[in-house]
């Protein structure tokens, strides 16, 4: 795989972009995360590697505002989330598309499964102003479209969601991410028990996303996923990053020897 960029530590990265700044976080007596650093930048995709249970999902989830750390910072070009008011942290979530492992439809066709995302993401005031549009015939679908091009479901618009395979159905929910034109897009194992075919559609769209200038961020335990379609590799062990570089280092000549030993097979968890 080709270096796409020249690698820098992650707390120089943090300035910019969606980060996360010495995180720790848990549920009722368990800690989850430790201490944890990690951003992402405007048109890269990063993926976070390891284990089952190290904390993978809880970041990713932290970092789309669902929880609010325990301890540390969430930060968006630089300012702590969390301090702002909450029309302002409102405004930060709607630049930020996430995609879970089961992909949750309407029962509805996919185009309003796709439009929804776009309409919640919106504020009162957009809401009122697109209905008057509509009114006057002036409502536009070209969003819904070109983001189900993405995912190669532009044919699938009047289709009911309850008829669509397991893998077509994750495909309408990167669409529905896609959509409201995000910044950044957080994907949680978006191929898991995916087909070859959808697997590599899922990937198709997430690299056109970093074309476009989004910062990706996909959670996953496929390491070959993780090497075709990262800029950059997190290795998440217990809780905290151990290992943090250009995909094909880590891959490589990781300097962790957890990392190493994760990569290649030998550590069992």
């Amino acid at each position: 795989m080709q270096q796409r960029q020249r690698e820098r530590e992650p707390e120089q990265r943090i300035e910019a972009g969606l980060s996360a700044r010495n995180v720790s976080h848990g549920f009722a007596d368990t800690d989850v995360l430790d201490g944890v650093t990690f951003g992402i930048d405007p048109g890269e995709t990063v993926a976070i590697i390891g284990p089952s249970g190290t904390g993978k999902t809880t970041l990713l989830r932290l970092l789309s505002l669902f929880y609010q750390p325990d301890a540390g910072t969430v930060e968006m070009d630089g300012t702590d989330v969390w301090s702002r008011s909450e029309r302002d942290r409102l405004a930060v979530r709607r630049r930020i598309g996430m995609v879970f492992q089961e992909p949750n439809l309407f029962d509805a066709t996919v185009r309003r499964n796709v439009e929804y995302g776009r309409h919640i993401r919106r504020d009162w005031r957009d809401r009122v102003l697109r209905w008057c549009s509509r009114l006057r015939g002036g409502h536009t679908t070209r969003e819904i479209t070109e983001a189900l091009k993405v995912v190669g479901l532009a044919d699938a618009e009047t289709q009911s969601a309850s008829s669509l395979s397991g893998g077509e159905a994750q495909r309408v929910a990167f669409a529905r991410a896609l959509a409201y034109d995000p910044d950044f897009l957080l994907l949680d194992e978006p191929t898991s028990d995916l087909d070859p075919r959808n697997t590599a559609a899922i990937e198709e769209a997430i690299e056109t996303a970093r074309k476009r200038g989004l910062g990706v961020a996909v959670a996953t335990h496929d390491m070959n996923q993780a090497e075709r379609i990262a800029d950059r590799v997190a290795v998440m062990l217990d809780g905290g990053l151990i290992e943090v570089g250009p995909a094909e280092r880590v891959f490589t000549t990781p300097e962790d020897p957890r990392a190493r030993k994760f990569i290649e097979g030998e550590l069992v968890y």
